[in-house]
């Protein structure tokens, strides 16, 4: 019988491997797999690369990871003026970034769950985030190429979840998650709510099971939800 549950994240990134390129849901802390990521932390793995919109919110989940020295790359489009841990390393010149704008972040990761190698676009293009790429024009316009992203880990944030690895989103959950779950080796996500298979409308399946590894239920936690205080 299929059961893709495990009991615990530190169970479920017990896999992670030191140098790992691992992407993770969420746009600032909505639908941010913050529990996995506090296990990663745990787990105290080195010289990651993360691929995420942002860099965290706060002084928790993703940002901590990069305060504690874990990360030594981030792919990202807005790492947001809050997300002190990585913005302190950034400026020691203990972690690389590569910028990329929104749009094109998705659309690598896109390419790279359905096997696309890239794509041409003009967002970027004539500016400092298109040096070192090829160039080409089309249609009287620069357009830029874009590779196509993939990491050796998914981390995903999900409302519900079955036994099979059937995903069902809430609101602003289906951010990265959704297009991430295609792009990795191994997927791993974490659910407010563990369901009897069969439970999630068809219609609500977001991400079919065959894109899951494995998946485990955590309590939310409202502090990743918060913004830190002023001056705090």
């Amino acid at each position: 019988m299929i059961n893709k549950q495990i009991d615990s994240c530190d169970q479920a990134v017990a896999s992670v491997f030191d140098g790992a390129t691992i992407m993770m849901g969420g746009f600032g802390n909505a639908g941010m797999p913050g529990q996995l990521i506090d296990a990663l932390r745990r787990k105290a793995v080195k010289n990651l690369t993360i691929i995420s919109n942002g860099a965290g919110t706060g002084p928790f989940a993703l940002g901590a990871l990069f305060a504690e020295g874990l990360a030594k790359k981030l792919i990202a489009s807005y790492p947001a003026p809050t997300a002190a841990g990585f913005r302190d390393r950034y400026l020691k010149g203990e972690v690389e970034l590569e910028l990329v704008p929104q749009g094109s972040l998705v659309e690598r990761i896109r390419c790279g769950g359905n096997g696309l190698a890239g794509f041409y676009t003009p967002t970027g293009a004539g500016t400092e985030l298109a040096q070192g790429k090829e160039t080409r024009m089309m249609n009287g316009r620069e357009h830029v190429l874009e590779l196509a992203l993939r990491a050796d880990f998914v981390f995903l944030k999900a409302h519900l979840g079955d036994r099979f690895g059937n995903l069902s989103y809430r609101g602003t959950m289906r951010n990265f998650n959704m297009v991430m779950a295609s792009a990795g080796d191994t997927v791993i996500a974490e659910v407010d709510q563990l369901v009897p298979a069969g439970d999630i409308e068809p219609d609500n399946v977001h991400t079919p099971g065959i894109f899951v590894d494995h998946l485990v239920e955590v309590a939310r936690l409202p502090k990743l939800l918060e913004l830190p205080k002023e001056g705090a």
